[in-house]
């Protein structure tokens, strides 16, 4: 299975999305942590395209990667990865999917454990005083900064920084716990839109070994 999401660390090892949804401010504010709480409480679905860059510790080492994602709130979302390689997840807001068409092969986790205390968590529409620690950063690269870190320190990332502009999410970072950073850029959002009842479902493709775990 191809590196993806590092929200959910502990089932896929290096995998570096992560934060998508949830993070999605859509009224402008002057304080990242206001607009961040705003959206959490307004924004029910939504749909962007990302770029999404994985940089090693060291820094000398670069993946990057792109796709589109679309959410509705609470629990469900769908990421489809296109470039370099095609690769979908789906979390149907019971279980979590990941489906690699080159090998044919499906893994499936209940979404409950897969997600805990990781940056999904956060995006799924978790409570965010509760799971995170929460603080506003100082501008930096033309936006304004949240950091999040987890109360828990079992999620596999040790800290996350969204990135706003004009109250709109523009950029995320995360830093796991071997000290990988994954930065995320987001265009092309579109907030409280009508989706497709069958973006959120995943089908088992014909012929698709399937991993439960």
């Amino acid at each position: 299975m191809r590196a993806a999401l590092s929200f959910v660390p502990r089932v896929f090892p290096g995998m570096a999305l992560g934060l998508m949804f949830g993070l999605m401010a859509c009224v402008a504010q002057a304080d990242p942590l206001a607009a961040l709480s705003t959206f959490v409480r307004e924004a029910r679905t939504g749909s962007a395209e990302f770029t999404q860059t994985v940089i090693s510790p060291d820094g000398a080492k670069r993946r990057t990667s792109s796709g589109t994602f679309e959410f509705s709130r609470p629990n469900r979302f769908r990421f489809t990865y296109s470039k370099p390689f095609e690769q979908l997840i789906v979390a149907d807001g019971q279980r979590l999917w990941v489906y690699d068409p080159d090998l044919n092969q499906v893994v499936s986790r209940k979404q409950s454990s897969a997600l805990a205390s990781t940056p999904a968590a956060l995006l799924a529409g978790a409570q965010l005083e509760r799971d995170f620690i929460l603080s506003n950063e100082p501008p930096r690269d033309g936006l304004e900064w949240v950091k999040a870190v987890p109360r828990q320190a079992d999620g596999g990332f040790e800290s996350l920084r969204i990135g706003f502009r004009s109250g709109e999410l523009a950029a995320v970072e995360i830093l796991d716990n071997l000290g990988q950073r994954s930065v995320l850029q987001f265009r092309s959002l579109k907030l409280n839109v009508p989706l497709p009842a069958d973006r959120l479902v995943f089908s088992v493709p014909k012929g698709a070994d399937v991993i439960q775990q």
